[in-house]
Order: structure tokens, then sequence, then C-alpha cells
């Protein structure tokens, strides 16, 4: 099963102080990454690290 053409990414953020936390969501594999990034990033920076670290476990899962 390649994910090349993931569809469909949900993002969620939540700040706890001068941090953020970002779970990445691929709901048709219901596979989740979460990043915890300095708060001072842009949401398109918090969602790059969140996107990458996705990429890597649906990589890691179809070799499995």
């Amino acid at each position: 099963m390649r994910r090349d053409n993931m569809t469909e990414i949900l993002f969620e953020f939540v700040r706890s102080g001068s941090y953020m936390k970002v779970t990445a969501i691929e709901p048709e594999t219901q596979t989740e990454a979460t990043v915890v990034v300095p708060a001072t990033l842009t949401e398109e920076q918090m969602k790059f690290q969140a996107l990458n670290k996705l990429k890597y476990l649906l990589k890691k899962k179809e070799n499995e």
C-alpha cells in the first residue's frame, strides 16, 4: 500500500506555555503523528514538522 497521495490530513494544535503540540492524522489508515514544537513557529512550519513525521510513520508501517 503506497501512501504518496494522501487525500486528507487533519491537524490538531494544543498550546502548552511556550510550546505547541501538533498532531497530524491520516483518517484512512487512522495513523497519527505528534510533534512538540516552539509556539513561535508559524502554523505552516508546525504543519510541516507534523506532516514529515506522519510520512515517516506511514512509510515505516508500509515496510513492516
